[in-house]
């Protein structure tokens, strides 16, 4: 197969015997890992995943889970920016977080928020939580997220990279069974020049692109 980001070739990389036999192949370009699209869930059986998740938006765990990217849009903008959260969830709590300090930020969520409209508006910035490893077409995701902002504007991602030093069979982050794109960091090096944003940086738990 060809990798779904970068459409560079790829080469099998591991075999999940315990699930299926489930195909997971390192593309040769990006470095990225991505489960073959035969062994992807139907939107049923995707959405009841998501279900199971307890984000509780008053969680003080999941509060913390998601700060990196919180603080990150308190530190750039103002309350008077305009914001997306990309792909809210069943419990929107970047959204909360900051309109409870009076931030002007909309949801959307395929499944749990799908309003159009909101994908018929730009914004100074997106939040994108626990989402990019979900992307079936990541590219065109990403040729997406890059519309969906004005000139200038930043997109904070959250989402476990892998790397060499990681032991894929027993990583955690294969098991959810949704998560069918997991990114090296060399994807996001492809994505800021191909997809054409102007910077990026990437720290231990946070990501970030500047249109």
């Amino acid at each position: 197969m060809q990798c779904l980001l970068c459409g560079s070739e790829t080469k099998l990389f591991f075999t999940y015997e315990a699930r299926l036999g489930q195909q997971y192949y390192q593309c040769s370009g990006c470095s990225s890992v991505q489960l073959h699209p035969d062994f992807y869930v139907t939107r049923e059986e995707e959405k009841a995943r998501y279900l199971t998740h307890n984000n509780d938006v008053h969680d003080p765990g999941y509060q913390k889970f998601v700060s990196p990217i919180v603080n990150g849009i308190l530190e750039d903008y103002e309350p008077s920016h305009k914001g997306l959260d990309f792909g809210s969830g069943t419990g929107p709590v970047i959204a909360k977080m900051l309109r409870d300090r009076s931030y002007s930020i909309t949801t959307y969520d395929p499944f749990f928020s799908p309003d159009e409209d909101a994908l018929n508006s730009t914004y100074d910035y997106i939040a994108c939580c626990e989402v990019a490893e979900h992307f079936h077409q990541p590219k065109e995701e990403f040729t997406r997220l890059k519309h969906l902002l004005r000139p200038g504007g930043s997109l904070y991602l959250k989402t476990d990279l892998y790397d060499a030093t990681i032991d894929f069979a027993g990583w955690r982050y294969k098991d959810d069974e949704t998560h069918t794109f997991i990114y090296h960091a060399d994807a996001f090096r492809w994505i800021k020049e191909k997809v054409g944003f102007s910077e990026l940086k990437i720290m231990p738990d946070l990501i970030v692109l500047r249109k």
